[in-house]
């Protein structure tokens, strides 16, 4: 097979599987009014060739751009094969097809609605998933055991970082390289890390270039020889947490760190927010609509590793500013993505148009 339509072959034989199962639904009496789809895998691919009359309406998380987005946006990883971007074009085929049977589209921000085109994204409705904010919520009271010796509570200085896996994509490298500096200026300061050893999104560690290796412990042997034996052991690699032990390390957060290429807007920041964490964010697309710089968050250069030092010891040394950004996040995040009140309702009308 050719490998730049490798991708495609996968979303087509789901598709195929779910045209299949679809028909057998058909054939027992079943006949959709609306069908709702992440249509990124491809299972909704053929399902108005089953039910034409059916309305159907897709969640746009992103359309691939072979520029200004995350591909190319980090010097440090460019694309090393030529093809590469003929072959993201390439990956765009499963959004192409489904804009010719869609009927409306769902996204969760401006931004990733933005990278759709015209005419499709006009077609696009902006409404986030939705945070449970009253699950969570600040919790002054809150205390984390990391081991049989260390627990932690609000009187503890805490930096956290958050991550599905720990990769470039969400700025570990970027995280790990400030470390040196942070742990030496505030040597009461713990980290904690949470997040996979694995890839969620772009490419992994090349055998050659890393011999194996996987991002997290590439950029912690960076960093390593910078960090002495006292400091290091202030830094705690989480893994991936339950949810019940996530919501207590976000409320435990003196200052929070997220990180991210132009790319898709992870949950785990408007988590964050409706936490009431203090939060040093990047200053790329993605965020723009949730951090307001000095209002619900202090905005960095992605790159700055010395800007994002320096933004999270002062907020560290500041109580009052970080009480004052930490309310002002929580306060965005009931009023603008608040599952119950806000998004849940507006998700539910976009459905009722969409039935027209």
């Amino acid at each position: 097979m050719h490998p730049w339509v490798s991708d495609f072959e996968t979303k087509a034989i789901r598709g195929e599987a779910c045209f299949r199962a679809a028909l057998k639904m058909k054939a027992e009496g079943f006949a959709p009014d609306v069908i709702i789809a992440h249509p990124g895998w491809g299972e909704s691919m053929f399902l108005k060739e089953v039910w034409p009359q059916a309305k159907l309406g897709i969640y746009c998380e992103f359309y691939y751009q072979p520029q200004g987005a995350d591909v190319g946006f980090d010097p440090e990883f460019p694309l090393k094969v030529a093809g590469d971007t003929c072959r993201l074009r390439l990956k765009n085929l499963n959004n192409l097809l489904h804009f010719e049977v869609a009927d409306a589209g769902l996204s969760p921000t401006h931004w990733q609605a933005s990278t759709f085109p015209e005419p499709f994204r006009a077609k696009i409705t902006v409404v986030h998933d939705g945070i449970d904010t009253q699950a969570v919520a600040p919790n002054p009271q809150v205390r984390l055991p990391l081991n049989q010796s260390l627990s932690l509570t609000k009187s503890d200085e805490v930096i956290t970082f958050v991550n599905r896996n720990l990769e470039p994509y969400r700025g570990y490298h970027i995280f790990m390289r400030a470390l040196p500096a942070l742990l030496k200026r505030r040597p009461k300061a713990h980290v904690l890390i949470v997040g996979g050893d694995d890839v969620s999104y772009g490419a992994r560690p090349t055998l050659a270039e890393h011999d194996g290796q996987k991002w997290k412990d590439i950029f912690a042997r960076e960093v390593r020889p910078s960090i002495s034996d006292a400091d290091w052991a202030r830094v705690h690699f989480l893994g991936n947490m339950p949810y019940q032990y996530f919501i207590p390390l976000l409320q435990l957060s003196t200052v929070h760190v997220y990180l991210t290429y132009p790319f898709v807007l992870s949950w785990s920041l408007l988590e964050a927010m409706s936490a009431g964490c203090a939060i040093v964010a990047s200053d790329t697309p993605p965020l723009h609509e949730a951090i307001q710089n000095n209002e619900t968050g202090r905005l960095v250069n992605f790159f700055d590793v010395a800007a994002l030092t320096e933004q999270v010891c002062h907020l560290l040394e500041n109580s009052e500013e970080r009480k004052r950004l930490g309310q002002n996040a929580r306060a965005f995040a009931q009023q603008n993505y608040d599952l119950k009140t806000v998004c849940l309702p507006r998700q539910l009308g976009w459905v009722q148009r969409l039935q027209g």
